[in-house]
């Protein structure tokens, strides 16, 4: 199956994978904004991964209305939750579009239920991917193999399913979509039941906030605890079910008991922290806890489940936003006190 893939969103995510796809041989159109977008435009887009650079020249788009869609489009929308609703709207808007694949390759689990309501073809998928984007029209992928003389370079892992009930025809294309990210070098996965996958990385994407905006996160583990027991209760009212710890780390293993993949440093490019501390360094003035810790909150409330550490992590990453404070502004102590007020 011939399949062309548009990145709608082309930061640290969005930038290494399609990248990668473009480097594979697929056909791959990047949409990006901003200074990012007429860096790529101008100078193209740079891979560093841990044993070697890109610099790839790319077809950039400043607005889905410049590509044009078919049967044959796989759309990977991989920008942050809080602009998922605008993304839609932009892409309903083009011709075409509603043929398209669309695979939500980002944190969370509201994409998928919001994509739901514009396109009939919607892709959940599951993003284990070490990032960073800082730089305009520069991306850093961090993944190396443990051992690259005998197993084969994995960039991350990219697990993919259908949402809803599926036709032959999103069937074949889910396949098609897993075997081009597994030859481009991830480890990809069609899994039927997605969102059970999705659930469970959210409990580690909870943590996200305490890592960009703790200024001494070590001290954190009884909040981590909370925040973890907290999630558990609330999936556990709600019915929802999700992967266990043991298939997560099943999962992230080769069958002789080897990780897929390790972090590997890159020289001139540490990587401090994941996605939401990236978004405070870059001071984008938005984050996306509301749809991570405040998924919790969500389901807290709605079946009546006290989620006091995950409110303070949202009231938190608001202080943080609406005063423009920076990473690392509050302590594990501090944090606590909000909490107690809660």
């Amino acid at each position: 199956m011939s399949l062309d893939f548009v990145i709608y969103g082309a930061g640290g995510i969005g930038g290494v994978i399609g990248a990668k796809l473009q480097l594979d041989g697929y056909p791959t159109t990047f949409i990006a904004r901003g200074d990012h977008g007429d860096a790529m435009r101008s100078s193209g887009l740079r891979l560093i991964t841990p044993t070697r650079s890109h610099q790839l020249s790319v077809d950039v788009a400043f607005h889905p209305t410049e590509i044009g869609f078919s049967k044959n489009s796989v759309v990977l929308m991989c920008m942050k939750s809080q602009h998922m609703l605008a993304a839609l709207e932009d892409l309903s808007r083009c011709p075409g579009s509603e043929a398209a694949t669309i695979v939500c390759a980002q944190n969370g689990v509201a994409n998928e239920d919001l994509a739901l309501r514009y396109f009939p073809n919607v892709l959940g998928c599951v993003v284990n991917l070490p990032a960073m984007f800082l730089t305009p029209g520069e991306v850093v992928s961090y993944a190396s193999s443990p051992d690259r003389e005998t197993l084969p370079q994995i960039s991350g892992i990219l697990d993919v399913g259908v949402i809803g009930s599926a036709t032959a025809r999103q069937e074949d294309v889910t396949k098609a979509v897993s075997d081009a990210l597994g030859s481009c070098g991830f480890s990809s996965q069609v899994q039927p039941a997605i969102m059970r996958w999705k659930y469970a990385k959210l409990l580690l994407n909870l943590l996200n906030i305490l890592q960009a905006c703790l200024s001494d996160f070590d001290n954190s583990l009884p909040l981590r605890r909370l925040i973890r027991r907290e999630a558990l209760d609330c999936f556990a009212a709600a019915e929802i079910d999700c992967a266990t710890k043991e298939q997560g780390q099943a999962r992230a293993t080769t069958d002789s008991g080897k990780p897929l993949y390790v972090m590997q440093d890159v020289q001139g490019f540490e990587r401090t922290a994941g996605s939401s501390w990236q978004s405070l360094r870059r001071g984008t003035g938005d984050i996306e806890t509301e749809y991570l810790n405040g998924e919790i909150c969500r389901l807290g409330r709605l079946h009546g489940i006290a989620t006091p550490a995950n409110d303070a992590c949202v009231q938190m990453a608001r202080q943080t936003i609406n005063q423009n404070l920076g990473p690392g502004a509050f302590s594990a102590a501090q944090l606590l006190a909000m909490l107690g007020s809660n």
